[in-house]
């Protein structure tokens, strides 16, 4: 919001009549996130106020003799929506400036659900050099919007579309084949999405080093396999209860993508006859191998011996997951900072291990492991010296006054319980200036 001048001396300035947005939204306005009312900002279209800015106390005579490099780097911290309808009417000189190239390189419409196709047409039209782009949540988007976009925009290079239901192969086959730069596709819970979108990314996206395909549930084998042949440079990949994807998906990205550093594959048909091949991946880094169906200690073993810059792993949700197996995580696991276990068969030997023979290990999470007691809480506490956080949530075997006991005397360790977790977040309320007298008068 632009800041309001209080000084007395200051006169009013007569606000111009500008556009509402730099470029046409659609009938209604852009929907505010929180319920606000775009018919108010419509209504007064006439009089070029925004019912978001005080226009009339606005003295722009002043700001405006600051350099436009200044200027646009103020500009550059409003979101879209913020400059469309606030900032680009206050008078012609900051709607010009609205409307520098750079703040139309980065999109993200994501929630705006007023949102549609006529929009990316026309910023396809008159913005030709967009580089990144994110419509999460836009419903109101179909594939002739992405589509139209795709063909003018050959220089697009991340591209965001989370729960987009209604678009379909059409939208990533388009992206695919105008926009050889793509790096980045994050497409997750998108129904329609099949083989056939991903054939077209491994045959023209051979620069795609970063793709989320978390539930798409019509996605198999075949098309996982035609991407890792086709993007050799892939460094990030993440499934997610992508049932169709079975041991030979991670087997071809294991051969065909040597440079993948963060490969996840929560809740596929996987098993441990394909996490096996993953040892070949030395740069790999994060793995996330949470509710795997068959995964036993050994292959997990193996991973950690030989992946050498493995800092993060996840393998919550299997209850295969023992003590040993996280006694030799701690010791082989040289390069390790992150281990999530929750909901694995562990006791309180694992944190004790953990304790004992991890000089790297910061986070630890042993959530939803029933055996974990007392005296494995304070065990890894006392004895780990790299140890920042750990996860205790309902461990029902560990005592409130026991992890009491913890926080005061090793204060540079966060220790997660439900109690915890609640006194923490009543202090941040607490530090932004909540208080229970004004929340019952509200």
């Amino acid at each position: 919001k632009v800041c309001k001048r209080k000084c007395a001396e200051v006169q009013r300035c007569t606000p111009c009549k500008q556009p509402r947005c730099a470029f046409p939204v659609p009938e209604g306005g852009v929907e505010d996130g929180g319920g606000g009312g775009s018919g108010d900002a419509s209504s007064n279209s006439g009089t070029g106020h925004c019912h978001l800015c005080p226009l009339d106390v606005i003295d722009t005579s002043s700001i405006n003799r600051l350099p436009s490099s200044i200027l646009l780097k103020v500009f550059s911290h409003l979101s879209v929506k913020e400059r469309c309808l606030c900032a680009s009417l206050v008078c012609k000189y900051w709607r010009d400036l609205c409307l520098d190239f750079q703040f139309w390189k980065q999109i993200d419409l994501s929630g705006l659900q007023q949102v549609n196709d006529d929009l990316l047409v026309k910023i396809a039209s008159r913005r030709q050099n967009v580089t990144e782009l994110n419509i999460s949540d836009c419903r109101g988007v179909q594939d002739h919007g992405v589509c139209s976009l795709a063909a003018h925009c050959p220089g697009l290079q991340r591209y965001t579309a989370y729960r987009c239901k209604q678009l379909s192969d059409l939208s990533l086959s388009s992206l695919a084949l105008h926009c050889p730069l793509l790096a980045k596709v994050h497409v997750g819970n998108q129904d329609k999405l099949t083989d056939d979108a991903l054939k077209k990314l491994g045959e023209h996206s051979s620069e795609l080093k970063d793709i989320h395909l978390g539930q798409c549930y019509s996605i198999t084998d075949e098309g996982m396999v035609a991407l890792s042949k086709g993007c050799p440079k892939l460094q990030r990949i993440y499934m997610q209860e992508n049932k169709l994807v079975t041991d030979k998906s991670v087997r071809a990205f294991a051969e065909h993508c040597p440079e993948l550093q963060f490969v996840g594959f929560m809740g596929c048909s996987v098993t441990s006859l394909g996490v096996i091949h993953l040892t070949g991946l030395r740069n790999l880094s994060s793995l996330d191998l949470r509710h795997i169906s068959e995964l036993n200690n050994e292959t997990v073993m193996e991973v950690v011996r030989k992946c050498r810059n493995l800092s993060s792993l996840n393998l919550c949700l299997n209850w295969s997951i023992n003590d040993r197996c996280v006694e030799i995580i701690a010791k082989e696991g040289r390069s390790l900072k992150e281990l999530y276990l929750v909901s694995c068969k562990i006791t309180d030997h694992a944190l004790i291990a953990i304790g004992q023979y991890s000089s790297t290990i910061e986070t630890v999470d042993a959530g939803w492991c029933k055996e974990i007691t007392d005296q494995g809480a304070t065990q890894i506490a006392r004895s780990s010296k790299s140890l920042r956080y750990l996860g205790l949530m309902r461990c029902d075997k560990v005592n409130e006054e026991t992890v009491e006991r913890l926080v005061v005397q090793y204060p540079h360790i966060v220790f997660s319980t439900v109690m915890q977790d609640c006194k923490r977040t009543l202090e941040r309320a607490y530090q932004m200036g909540w208080s229970p007298n004004t929340s019952n008068a509200s």
